[in-house]
């Protein structure tokens, strides 16, 4: 991070390309099935209010259409009560997902080997050269990393397990309710560098947009495995079950007022309740990653982490609550 960015110019080292941070509900279904009423999926017809932020892949921010559209979609609920298993944030509850129904590599130990391809700009060797099951994972993420034509119209999966109450693993998915794909305007001979974040705004200049929020139950522990994230969940063995709807309200985004209050957001699986608890290995390294990141992003460009209110919601950006100040302090195991 600190031979590509200067101090005041650092971005996210993942997702890092900002496409959009959008206001939203996040609507409990009334006929969730009984075992799935766990954590803030409990009370039927419950809302929250979100912010939901789409982005890019990372570490870097190429043309959309280079990295063929790939994005990331993060839900942050609102006043989510209970304690938190991180604490610098005191009522919200992060969902992250992306494009692919499968992470990119399988446990920790493939992360940091391929964060060492990445770092010496040879990532294509991580998959070609350690073994069978990583070139697998390649065909894997080339099968199902198709372009994309907006952000609204993705289809996001957790990739990694999580909590669904105590005793339950869950994955999690979010699928537009409307099947329509939008032309990339300039194809075949040329596209916006932002292709995807202009389609976006056009939509949501004329309407609100849903998204069905889905829960997938581990039934089986050898074909739905906790610490291997390169292994898809059958669904024939668990289908996916809605559980709430995403609506994406009608609004102007596209402002510097809006990305400059995407800076000081902080994103990660930990910022949840206990019923969520992220499972698996990469999720565990994930709270120390995240935490060192957003961290070093927030200090180097003087952006202090704060905590999105439901007060300030509906003036979009205006108000926010002081960071808390245990964040120095937090747990990092």
């Amino acid at each position: 991070m600190r031979r590509a960015y200067r101090p005041g110019e650092y971005e996210r080292g993942d997702n890092t390309k900002t496409h959009g941070i959008v206001r939203a509900e996040f609507i409990v279904r009334d006929d969730v099935p009984e075992r799935m009423r766990r954590g803030v999926f409990a009370v039927p017809g419950q809302a929250y209010r979100a912010w939901v932020r789409f982005s890019g892949p990372g570490p870097d921010m190429p043309a959309d259409i280079d990295d063929v559209g790939f994005v990331s979609c993060a839900i942050k609920l609102l006043g989510v009560p209970g304690p938190k298993l991180l604490p610098d944030e005191q009522h919200t509850q992060d969902f992250i997902s992306v494009c692919t129904p499968t992470f990119v590599t399988p446990d920790i130990h493939a992360n940091a080997l391929l964060q060492v391809h990445v770092l010496r700009g040879t990532p294509i060797f991580y998959f070609f050269t350690t073994g069978f099951s990583h070139f697998l994972d390649f065909l894997m993420q080339g099968l199902w990393n198709e372009t994309q034509t907006s952000p609204l119209e993705a289809r996001y999966w957790s990739c990694t397990p999580y909590l669904l109450g105590e005793g339950q693993a869950m994955m999690y998915s979010v699928r537009p309710k409307s099947r329509k794909h939008s032309w990339i305007p300039g194809l075949p001979f040329w596209t916006s560098p932002i292709y995807l974040r202009q389609t976006m705004a056009n939509t949501l200049a004329r309407q609100d947009v849903e998204l069905d929020f889905m829960v997938q139950v581990q039934t089986d522990p050898h074909r739905m495995p906790i610490e291997d994230a390169g292994v898809r969940w059958p669904e024939r063995l668990s289908p996916f079950v809605l559980v709430a709807t995403l609506r994406i309200l009608r609004q102007e985004f596209d402002t510097p007022e809006r990305f400059a209050f995407g800076r000081y957001l902080s994103y990660t699986p930990w910022h949840c309740i206990a019923e969520h608890r992220p499972l698996g290995n990469q999720n565990r390294a994930r709270r120390r990653m995240y935490w060192e990141l957003c961290k070093l992003r927030q200090t180097m460009n003087g952006t202090p982490h704060i905590e999105p209110t439901e007060e300030g919601f509906d003036q979009g950006v205006l108000e926010v609550r002081a960071p808390a100040p245990s964040r120095a302090a937090a747990p990092v195991s």
